[in-house]
């Protein structure tokens, strides 16, 4: 019986040689559309798909493969359906190359709705699962990077080997879900108004094996689960250091997430997810000082992101301690040359600035997944509600605004403490919210008198607002809600501080 190959591909990456290859070893190649063209253009023979069906393409080339003697030919178990081989005259296909059409690659660049459905393969798709199913018998091949592996096992052995046959069929049924996956996401988008439809599917796509998770007896890897426009740790590109562990991949991705709040040139330095001091101005040099003050023991390891370019004067200043990796939208001349002077800095370029939030968060707990949107609202100063009997001065309102970018990025119960631009103390992950407010004091290495106090969510008794009278706190930002309002407002009175409620809180749980 000869050995036939199924060859029907878009991405056309190396097909010819491989076809070749096939040919040289005795297979007869079956081909459809421009894929049949393509091979017989380059001299290698090949059996039509209409020749072998003796039905033509139809539908403007939607149906070309969708025929029980390609199906058949492709689903056949040997020693079993040999009757219905020889009765139907079906060709027994052993290699089925089939990749898919690009779906995501259209949908994600400027397109209609109608590029978008006629890019939803359907023969394909049918090749690769009947193929994988029939793995016992049947090689299925739909990434080009496999053709060399296949080639070597014929050349080497004649035949495709049983652990390889199974690694391939894993391999399709992987690349259908995936196709599957984001044909349901553009099409839910698009067709209805669920934003948390019924079924809810994520696909990630490897991006590297990790060399441990949080801790050294903790396996992981990262995995690229969606594409946006907005700037992220999977987009950057590391230039020098390490390789990027488990935590700094959340640490990096945390602090990006932080510098997109800032329009002003910002840096921000994070440890183990929370800010450990975050600061604005036009002077790189200065705000990465101020951020570095606000706690200069916790930036030690830690992770640096800036909103700007790295400048070569500033590549400098960060390089007079340690830091764990640094992440910028690009660096100005000279500041690579002088970070690398760190031997294990990890330094990574966004490459471009996008900093607008897309997609979903999402949480893991034991048989589930908690999913939500970002955290995207933006506070208006103007809507806020003065609820103390002291309306805020300009500076108290520009300093409670910074605080309040800040705090909806630490963990709760949080405290921050800022000027008007820039963080003097933070509070972070504390059970009791006036402890956040002590803490936030305590690391405080600058006097925290007239400073701005923002807390991510009310405030459930008075203590918290009377320490920050005693840390010399002159005006508060918080969301209000609590059924103890009026004491808290009391006790803001009595100090003759300032406070404004914005009307939502800011949990970062």
């Amino acid at each position: 019986m000869p050995k036939r190959a199924l060859i029907s591909v878009y991405d056309k990456t190396g097909i010819s040689d491989f076809a070749q290859a096939l040919v040289q070893e005795d297979f007869r190649i079956i081909s459809s559309g421009g894929t049949a063209k393509k091979l017989e253009k380059e001299g290698i023979p090949t059996d039509t798909v209409d020749s072998v069906t003796g039905f033509p393409e139809i539908l403007g080339g939607r149906v070309k493969t969708l025929h029980p003697k390609i199906h058949g030919g492709i689903l056949y178990r040997r020693g079993v359906d040999e009757d219905d081989l020889e009765t139907h005259s079906l060709p027994s296909i052993d290699i089925v190359a089939v990749n898919l059409y690009p779906f995501q690659k259209v949908v994600h660049g400027e397109h209609t709705m109608e590029d978008a459905i006629e890019n939803i393969d359907i023969g394909g798709v049918a090749l690769l699962r009947a193929a994988a199913k029939n793995h016992r018998y049947v090689t299925v091949v739909c990434n080009p990077d496999r053709y060399e592996q296949v080639t070597k096992e014929l050349k080497e052995k004649g035949v495709v080997n049983e652990e390889l046959r199974k690694t391939l069929a894993v391999e399709a049924f992987m690349h259908t879900a995936a196709y599957d996956t984001e044909i349901y996401q553009y099409l839910n988008q698009r067709f209805t108004d669920d934003e948390y439809p019924r079924g809810y599917f994520v696909f990630g796509s490897k991006v590297q094996d990790l060399r441990y998770g949080e801790n050294p007896n903790q396996s992981a890897a990262f995995y690229r689960t969606e594409f946006t426009h907005e700037s992220s740790v999977l987009k950057a590109k590391k230039l020098h250091g390490k390789t990027l562990s488990y935590n700094n991949i959340l640490d990096l991705d945390a602090a990006i997430d932080m510098a997109k709040e800032f329009d002003e040139p910002t840096v921000v330095a994070v440890k183990h997810t929370n800010p450990s001091g975050i600061a604005s101005g036009d002077d790189l040099v200065e705000a990465y000082r101020k951020a570095y003050e606000c706690d200069p023991i916790s930036i030690f390891g830690g992770i640096v992101a800036v909103n700007r370019p790295i400048t070569k004067e500033l590549a400098e200043e960060m390089n007079k301690i340690f830091i764990e990796a640094v992440i910028a939208p690009g660096y100005e001349e000279g500041a690579v040359e002088v970070l690398k002077k760190k031997k294990n800095l990890r330094i990574m370029d966004l490459g471009g600035w996008s900093p607008e939030p897309e997609g979903v968060v999402y949480a893991k707990v034991a048989e589930g997944l908690l999913v939500q949107g970002r955290n995207t609202e933006k506070l208006d100063m103007t809507q806020v509600k003065v609820t103390s009997e002291r309306p805020p001065t300009d500076d108290e309102l520009s300093a409670m605004e910074y605080a309040w970018k800040v705090v909806k990025h630490v963990k709760s119960n949080a405290i921050v403490f800022a000027r008007n631009d820039h963080t003097v103390g933070i509070g972070a992950g504390q059970m009791s919210r006036v402890d956040s407010v002590k803490i936030a004091h305590m690391k405080a290495r600058s006097d925290t008198a007239g400073c701005a106090m923002a807390s991510d969510a009310f405030f459930p008794f008075r203590d918290a607002v009377d320490a920050a009278a005693e840390a010399g706190i002159t005006s508060v930002i918080q969301p209000g809600g609590s059924i103890r309002d009026q004491e808290v407002i009391d006790a803001v009175n009595e100090h003759d501080m300032s406070m404004v409620f914005t009307g939502y809180r800011v949990f970062k749980h």
